[in-house]
């Protein structure tokens, strides 16, 4: 399906050819569509996707990404061209991973992001709820998250920050069950966060948005010239992209509000699922599809960004996000003369 500026291949064992300018994608001899090269900025492919060698070296020509991705949305590789951006910011980044001082201020930024926007949805939550009882372990699910928030700034080193961002996300998902309706509970509940494989209907769900959420956050930062692999909360490790999860931080209870969303309204039902051997759990073909097109959806909505004080779509976000990093990394200071920090995107 072709949304905004990247085309998502869902169906599997489709092949994707190069026709003069065009991209067509086929299943067997059928030809489902036709784009434009000049339309596209990404091409993200689900599972079993075939791909001519031609189409990817024009797509690596013309700058349009092409990342692979297994099923479930778990990241296997990504395609491009030359490197661009600005080198002097890549070394400037680099550079500032070595600085302690900076890489805790930064790491705790992206942690205070996630759980002031985890403590939102909790709240929300609690106003929502059903039952006092209810409303009243969601409420004290969010103070315990605002009692994270206070211990923040005394974090001394990225070992006790990440401990307490891990002893956030598990009184985060303890709570997860009150927010969906009493009678999915059952289906969907989840204990506790699991991946590689998802063991459960809903972690199945999230591992999927998160994938997609990581792809953005990935290529806003490449767009601004940022090195993807070279984070600070998140170590440094072979093929992990450390900023890319770094900057997601912030935009995972986006995607967790979204998952809930579709679970509560019946968009994506019990049967949307498979249970593989060893107990694995993924999406069907047509429930990834009805996926896609919900967070497409959901990332046009508008949004009013504090630190901009305007007003731009859900979809852009990680990209002005990107932007004030880079501000960060490279030590602009603010009118007088102190050096500016990093600002995670809150959700109001």
């Amino acid at each position: 399906m072709h949304l905004l500026n990247t085309l998502y291949v869902n169906t599997q064992d489709s092949y994707l050819r190069l026709d003069n300018d065009t991209l067509r994608v086929q299943v067997q001899d059928d030809t489902r569509l036709r784009v434009p090269l000049h339309h596209l900025q990404a091409v993200v492919c689900f599972g079993r996707v075939g791909l001519s060698l031609p189409l990817m070296h024009r797509l690596a020509d013309e700058g349009v990404a092409l990342v692979l991705l297994e099923e479930s949305g778990r990241f296997k590789a990504r395609l491009e061209g030359a490197t661009a951006g600005n080198v002097l910011l890549r070394r400037a980044q680099h550079l500032q991973s070595l600085n302690a001082a900076f890489t805790l201020d930064f790491a705790r930024a992206c942690v205070a992001g996630k759980v002031r926007n985890s403590r939102q949805v909790l709240q929300r939550g609690a106003r929502e709820a059903k039952t006092a009882s209810e409303a009243a372990l969601l409420t004290r699910g969010a103070q315990d998250l605002a009692a994270t928030l206070r211990a923040l700034p005394s974090a001394c080193d990225l070992d006790v920050l990440r401990g307490l961002e891990g002893e956030a996300a598990r009184q985060y998902f303890e709570c997860q069950p009150l927010l969906l309706k009493a009678d999915l509970r059952p289906t969907f509940s989840m204990n506790g966060r699991t991946r590689r494989p998802p063991r459960d209907r809903m972690n199945a769900l999230l591992s999927f948005l998160y994938a997609m959420w990581m792809n953005d956050c990935r290529s806003a930062l490449e767009a601004v010239g940022l090195d993807p692999q070279v984070g600070f909360l998140h170590a440094l490790r072979p093929g992990r992209a450390a900023l890319a999860l770094d900057l997601m931080e912030e935009f995972r209870p986006f995607a967790d509000r979204l998952a809930l969303s579709l679970v509560n309204r019946g968009q994506i039902r019990a049967g949307d699922f498979l249970v593989r051997e060893g107990g694995g759990v993924s999406l069907t073909d047509e429930a990834r599809k009805a996926v896609v097109v919900a967070f497409q959806e959901r990332k046009q909505e508008e949004v009013r960004h504090p630190v901009l004080a305007q007003v731009l779509p859900l979809g852009l976000v990680p990209l002005v996000q990107a932007r004030l990093m880079a501000r960060a990394i490279r030590a602009e200071t603010d009118a007088g003369g102190e050096p500016l920090s990093y600002l995670p995107f809150l959700v109001r």
